[in-house]
């Protein structure tokens, strides 16, 4: 009887909870007028189970169709459509907003760069390392890119011979990831060599970030469920100590190594021998040099970084560019003329002849246009005063975001057929010039806005610049599935389900 009167109490004050929300929400709250699902005015429930169901980049885009450019998607949370500058730009005063805490460990002294919401210790941090991520830094690294390149194709080589479908998502997984451990460690991961998921490092990561994105929109709950999950194989939580684990595993490695007289660098390419130092020798070498401000945690984290934001992006992204090229014949046969017209049939493309191709710029441009990695609202948090976006205004202490897909998808920004490849809109509105290009480019946001850009940045588009000629020019592919069976997962990254292809090698006798 005790029990059955419990439950009733907790099912009247869940109901009484309810009624109250709504009404505040309907009656007395400062951004009452912002249109929405009405299930969104009185719990973060909606919100949750629609990023749970993975699509909703999808009901994001249609969301603002519906309702403008202001939308509730949960008490306190509104996704707008444009990259407003009083939120995004370059000195915003909108720090990163409690979202973000699902992706960092619940303890306080352990930090990440991409989820850190201390503002000037987030900006210390970029100013310290930025520099090894430049564009004139990377290039030393070509010679790491071209190694990988040189695997992969050999690769796709064998699979067109033999006549085998492949899962191309997953071999970008695969190409990505080595030549991430390549730049970061001197040392691929491996999974180029058998196309195995090496030590279940893929499955961790999948996993650890479906836990991150779902439990940062409960962020409160994430020091009490954390702890239990670690300890569960298999869990999302599980999969980010992994991760830990593997990267403090590979720096003792190297440390150990040094000590011993044991570490040789091996030399790339056809320079002068000398290999080009990688990602952990700079950080040593940075904290040698000043240990105040270079600490082992942050080699540890810098390096934890580019596993988890430096492989799956690409990988994305150059499936998005291949699908779109595939279904696009005419941009296809393009392409490869022009890469042809660059005498790059008999060479490889460096990254400088890259650069030289406006339209290999343009499809990849896109490419990222139409399929950004990431598919969930940038939260940044209102601070004191408020802020008037569009029509409404929104309270301090507000979450707002923008949407790479909602401001990728505006008609209004990239025409009516937004929601078509078309790489000629890039060069269309340059020669148009003016103010259609400065808001096509405002509105571009595949890497993040203002000064949380993607640190990372350069190394996708570096791995991107140089592979996709490779294949458009030696292999003609043909997709395995209908157009329409294209779908994806969005856990905050957008990964393709899959992306079956079958090649054929354009110098096969």
């Amino acid at each position: 009887m005790h029990l059955q009167t419990t439950v009733l109490l907790a099912g009247f004050l869940f109901v009484c909870y309810v009624i109250g929300s709504l009404i505040w929400e309907l009656l007395f709250s400062a951004a009452r007028a912002v249109p929405g699902p009405l299930a969104s005015r009185f719990s973060r429930l909606w919100y949750f189970s629609k990023v749970r169901e993975g699509s909703f980049h999808h009901e994001n885009i249609a969301l603002h169709e519906r309702h403008g450019q202001v939308v509730r998607v949960a008490p306190g949370y509104f996704s707008i459509s444009t990259t407003d500058k009083t939120v995004y730009g370059i000195g915003s005063k909108f720090p990163k907003g409690d979202w973000y805490q699902g992706w960092k460990h619940p303890s306080p002294e352990r930090w990440t760069l991409f989820p850190d919401q201390n503002s000037k210790r987030h900006a210390e941090t970029r100013k310290r390392f930025q520099g090894l991520y430049s564009m004139s830094s990377l290039l030393s690294y070509e010679p790491y890119v071209d190694e990988c390149i040189d695997i992969f194709l050999d690769k796709l080589s064998q699979f067109a011979r033999s006549g085998t479908s492949i899962n191309l998502v997953h071999w970008f997984q695969c190409y990505a990831f080595d030549v991430i451990g390549e730049i970061t460690y001197s040392e691929r991961f491996g999974f180029l060599d058998n196309g195995d998921d090496v030590a279940g490092t893929m499955a961790a990561l999948e996993k650890s970030m479906t836990y991150s994105t779902l439990v940062g929109i409960f962020p409160k709950l994430h020091q009490y469920i954390y702890p239990v999950m670690e300890k569960i194989p298999g869990s999302g939580a599980a999969g980010r100590t992994y991760l830990m684990s593997f990267v403090q595993r590979k720096i003792s490695e190297r440390s150990q190594a040094k000590q011993d007289g044991a570490y040789r660098p091996q030399a790339r390419g056809s320079g002068d021998g000398a290999a080009p130092q990688d990602f952990l020798d700079k950080l040593s070498e940075a904290q040698q040099q000043n240990p105040d401000k270079v600490t082992p945690y942050h080699i540890f984290m810098m390096g934890l970084s580019n596993i988890i934001a430096g492989a799956d992006t690409t990988a994305i992204s150059l499936s998005s560019v291949l699908y779109y090229l595939m279904t696009s014949p005419q941009a296809w046969s393009k392409l490869r003329k022009e890469i042809e017209e660059h005498g790059l049939r008999e060479r490889r493309a460096t990254f400088k002849d890259s650069q030289e191709m406006p339209y290999l710029q343009a499809v990849l441009k896109e490419g990222l246009r139409m399929h950004p990695a990431t598919g969930l609202p940038l939260w940044r948090v209102v601070p004191q005063g408020g802020v008037q976006i569009g029509d409404h205004w929104l309270p301090p202490g507000s979450n707002v975001g923008v949407n790479s897909w909602v401001a990728h998808y505006d008609k209004k920004v990239y025409g009516e057929d937004a929601d078509i490849f078309r790489p000629e809109r890039w060069q269309e509105a340059k020669d148009a010039g003016g103010e259609r290009l400065k808001q096509m480019e405002a509105n571009f946001m595949p890497f993040g806005l203002g000064s949380r850009t993607c640190l990372g940045r350069h190394i996708s588009t570096l791995e991107m610049s140089k592979l996709v000629p490779e294949i458009v020019k030696n292999f003609d592919l043909t997709l395995g599935m209908p157009k329409e069976e294209w779908k994806t997962v969005n856990h905050w990254f957008v990964m393709p389900e899959k992306l079956p292809v079958t090649l054929h090698c354009r110098n096969a006798s």
